[in-house]
């Protein structure tokens, strides 16, 4: 393919692996992020760019690794730029929860029923007269980025919930302008996903399994993600009952990139909860452990909409967040945040640095690793295998080789596959 020039346009420094992997294939890249506090993330792995919009000329492939970019890439991409991520319709298919379950029911697709609302006493007064377990998830742009407010009840009269919303209801909406209630379904928790050239689905599509608390067994606060399962797949049932049925719309949105559809399912059937429409993180560094065809060329085809295949490994691939304590605090607690910056990541001897996947750091002109921005979401460390259980001791053995002063991660990432594909198996999902 030759040399290629890429331009990332990011919220806050989310897709460095992929830059890298381009860089690595002897492409060139130009990245940004607006983040004020992501400005020395990536520092000496790739150039920044202080304006995206001076390099879009550049630039043979702009992409954009998060929501909220879709208005500008429908236009780039009706004046004949190759664009990957982002359209308006798919940014709202993931920021508005309700506007994302009414397109999954126009399109034939089963929903959890769910509620939207502005007010936590209307939200009080609906959980008093329809008593139940409810899921309350913020809505609206704070979403994707803050699932720590997230929060399933536990009582079957929603009792719990209706206490969290009395006690914090200056708080949430304070915090966001919106929030929604579903239904809690019982069962297995199970994503599919692929990437779509603005005509189709591009095959194998992703199977995935997040673990978003912060402790093993479900345990602490969401982070956004603390590692992945997944595997690939010609196709399967969940696939084809839910994202499969969305083609049309989003071929009449003109998206091209990737698209998720988190669900959960048991033995009365499958109900989809939410879209992720842009790359996912940790995902797309698992993926990038699992895909055998170069960045480069399987970016380029889906963003000129030609149909392929993609060359993808047998088998499981697992992903781990390593992480430390800015986790959680981000910019609201500076001094952490400085408290943890700029400290070394050692590796010790044997390290594999092709299952190690760069988060938020920098590498200093001694070639140290060290840990930059705010998030303390450093490191995703992969491992693949033709079992989920080989992949496990591959990755959990590559960690062992890292040192950095107060990482934590979990220690159970698909841990659960043997018992939840049993479940999975006997239901005829997988």
């Amino acid at each position: 393919m030759g040399n290629k020039k890429f331009l990332f346009v990011s919220k806050d420094s989310l897709s460095g692996d992929l830059a890298i992997k381009l860089l690595s294939e002897g492409h060139s890249v130009k990245f940004y992020f607006e983040d004020k506090y992501s400005k020395d993330v990536y520092n000496g792995f790739v150039e920044k760019v202080d304006n995206w919009k001076k390099y879009i000329s550049w630039a043979d492939m702009i992409i954009f690794d998060d929501e909220n970019f879709g208005g500008y890439a429908d236009k780039l991409r009706k004046n004949g730029k190759l664009v990957v991520g982002g359209s308006k319709y798919t940014d709202k298919l993931e920021i508005d929860r309700k506007f994302g379950q009414a397109e999954l029911k126009k399109n034939g697709i089963d929903i959890v029923p769910i509620w939207k609302f502005n007010n936590c006493n209307i939200a009080i007064d609906f959980i008093k007269k329809n008593p139940g377990r409810y899921v309350y998830k913020p809505s609206g742009n704070g979403q994707s980025g803050d699932k720590r407010l997230t929060l399933i009840s536990q009582n079957e009269d929603g009792s719990d919930l209706l206490e969290f919303l009395f006690q914090n209801k200056r708080f949430l909406e304070k915090k966001n302008h919106g929030f929604v209630l579903q239904r809690f379904i019982d069962g297995i928790e199970i994503a599919v996903g692929a990437f779509f050239n603005g005509t189709d689905f591009i095959y194998p599509i992703n199977v995935n399994f997040e673990h978003k608390h912060l402790f093993q067994k479900g345990l602490g606060p969401m982070t956004g993600e603390m590692g992945t399962l997944m595997f690939w797949s010609n196709t399967n049932k969940i696939f084809h009952s839910t994202l499969a049925k969305m083609k049309s719309s989003l071929e009449k949105s003109g998206y091209v990139g990737y698209i998720d559809l988190n669900c959960i399912v048991n033995e009365d059937g499958i109900f989809p909860l939410e879209f992720t429409s842009r790359f996912g993180y940790p995902t797309i560094q698992i993926q990038l452990a699992g895909i055998l065809d170069q960045a480069g060329d399987w970016l380029f085809k889906i963003a000129k909409g030609i149909k392929f295949n993609l060359s993808t490994k047998k088998g499981f691939q697992i992903g781990v967040v390593v992480a430390t304590p800015p986790l959680l605090s981000e910019g609201d607690d500076i001094k952490v945040v400085k408290t943890f910056r700029d400290i070394a990541i050692n590796f010790k001897d044997g390290t594999n640095f092709k299952n190690i996947h760069i988060g938020d750091i920098k590498k200093d002109k001694n070639n140290v690793w060290r840990i930059a921005g705010a998030s303390g979401w450093c490191l995703v460390v992969t491992g693949t295998g033709q079992t989920v259980s080989r992949a496990r001791e591959k990755a959990y053995k590559e960690i062992k080789n890292i040192s950095v002063s107060n990482m934590f991660y979990r220690g159970d990432i698909g841990s659960r596959w043997s018992r939840e594909s049993k479940k999975l198996r006997s239901w005829d999902y997988i």
